[in-house]
């Protein structure tokens, strides 16, 4: 697989501006890519099931809610939102909101639709997916991340 992660910004919900997956150079990301809110229970069972095998310990691991960029204002009122119900620390840190052309974004990765979740697994170096899925992660597929 030879598809590239593409570059995009957002601000955690402690409000630090990233890139990802350019701001990821220690080791390999495991992004999760959410596009509607009530899609926050499948991205953290796929979380629960990362952290209970380790996987947190060798990859990033965060979440992107993935939003049709809107105004400024709006944008404001929806991270306050955000941040108001996370009140985990280190979940706000992994929580990477961004606000793009939506369609253009599931484009770009062959996602054909904002239904479900999407996982891909991102080379640090190159930013070359090594792994993607949609929706739940099975325990193969976390024996094969965490062989890489």
């Amino acid at each position: 697989m030879d598809d590239v992660f593409p570059s995009i910004h957002g601000k955690n919900l402690n409000k630090r501006s990233l890139t990802v997956p350019d701001d990821f150079t220690e080791k390999n990301i495991f992004i999760i890519v959410a596009f509607l809110q009530w899609q926050q229970r499948a991205v953290d069972e796929v979380i629960e099931q990362l952290e209970a095998s380790d996987v947190h310990l060798t990859h990033h691991v965060i979440e992107v809610p993935v939003i049709q960029q809107s105004t400024w204002l709006r944008q404001v009122r929806l991270d306050t939102i955000m941040r108001l119900g996370i009140r985990n620390r280190a979940v706000r840190q992994r929580t990477i909101t961004v606000y793009l052309d939506k369609k253009e974004f599931q484009a770009s990765l062959d996602i054909p639709n904002d239904e479900s979740i999407h996982w891909f697994v991102v080379d640090h170096a190159t930013k070359k997916i090594l792994m993607r899925g949609a929706g739940n992660i099975s325990s193969q597929e976390i024996d094969a991340i965490t062989r890489k």
